[in-house]
C-alpha cells in the first residue's frame, strides 16, 4: 500500500504546519493591532490570510499524491 497516499507521519507534519500558518497569520495581525489600537481589525485579516495560506499549502501537499 505504500505510495499510494500520504502516510501518517505525512499528515501529521501536515496538520501542524497548517495549524502553525493560521497562528502565525492571527499573531502578526495581533501584533499590528497591539501597536496600532484597533482590534481585532488586524487580527481577523491575519486569520484570513493563515487560512488562506494553509489552504493552498494543503492543496500543494495533495497535489503530490493526486494522479
Amino acid at each position: 500500500m505504500s505510495g499510494e497516499g500520504p502516510e501518517l507521519g505525512d499528515l501529521l507534519g501536515m496538520g501542524a504546519s497548517i495549524a502553525g500558518l493560521v497562528v502565525f497569520g492571527f499573531g502578526i495581525g495581533w501584533l499590528v493591532d497591539f501597536a496600532s489600537g484597533k482590534f481585532p481589525v488586524f487580527a481577523l485579516v491575519g486569520l484570513l490570510l493563515g487560512i488562506i495560506a494553509a489552504s493552498f499549502y494543503m492543496y500543494g501537499q495533495f497535489k503530490k499524491f493526486m494522479r
